[in-house]
């Protein structure tokens, strides 16, 4: 049994309740990766933060008698993830319910390394990177996707919290931009770096757009969110909604997506 932190607890919780979690912008926040990847029949691939098991599906169904291992520790994630496998009749897929920060394989094995969307949630970024860097054989790939600075009503959320003395720190900060993306990818020695940017954002009504931040706030490191009683919470909710009132047009409220797809080799 894999024996987690309070922070990791709270993304495996918040994962865990989501019962229905595949729809049309989780495929589109994930799928592009495969395609940026130019995968082989024969290869071998590693899908870290799998859930349930969009990219190690598209990648295994390419790779045909290569093999997939997903890794995820979200047993309800998991568990979408084989119904589909079986589903498909897929058996080049192996999935393993573990830590993706605490989980180890030997250099050079894998042909590529993705993690849709999950790689601002990890304790460590750069470790990470460097991880899969060893983990990677010659020639392969890294890609994963990741999110703007401003997306996710983030600047809005962050004024809010200054206002009651509360200084958030930015989740998307050490990737929210192609340059950090690039950047930090250089540093650790991949090559060939790519970067395609999206916007999947979109007019909320009012009542989506207030209602959009429960309060809640993921942060590896600890914030200052993170013990607040269920009045301080409501009461920070309110100055939410109170500030997205501001931003109503006819066309409803806009919602930042902007996702970065980063490819780069080894």
């Amino acid at each position: 049994m894999t024996i987690l932190n309070e922070y990791k607890q709270e993304i495996l919780d918040f994962y865990q309740a989501r019962t229905s979690y595949d729809n049309d912008f989780t495929y589109r926040r994930a799928i592009p990766l495969v395609e940026l990847a130019q995968l082989q029949p024969g290869q071998h691939i590693l899908d870290v933060a799998t859930g349930t098991g969009i990219v190690a599906i598209a990648a295994s169904e390419i790779v045909a008698e290569g093999k997939v291992i997903g890794v995820d520790f979200t047993p309800g994630m998991l568990e979408q993830a084989r119904r589909k496998i079986e589903a498909a009749g897929l058996e080049n897929i192996e999935l393993i319910e573990a830590d993706v920060e605490a989980i180890a394989f030997e250099d050079e094995r894998f042909d590529a390394i993705f993690c849709a969307t999950a790689i601002v949630l990890l304790s460590n970024i750069p470790a990470a990177l460097q991880s899969w860097y060893r983990w990677l054989k010659n020639g392969g790939v890294v890609a994963f996707s990741c999110w703007s600075t401003t997306s996710f009503f983030t600047p809005v959320i962050t004024k809010v919290c200054a206002k009651y003395g509360f200084s958030l720190p930015n989740l998307h900060e050490p990737l929210g931009s192609p340059e950090k993306c690039y950047t930090l990818l250089q540093e650790i020695g991949f090559h060939d770096i790519a970067i395609k940017t999206e916007q999947y954002g979109s007019y909320l009504s009012l009542d989506e757009a207030k209602n959009y931040w429960k309060g809640k706030w993921l942060y590896a490191n600890g914030h200052p969110l993170l013990h607040l009683s269920e009045e301080q919470i409501e009461q920070l909710k309110a100055e939410f909604q109170a500030e997205i009132e501001t931003l109503a047009t006819e066309q409803g409220v806009w919602h930042e997506n902007t996702t970065f797809f980063v490819i780069g080799k080894k």
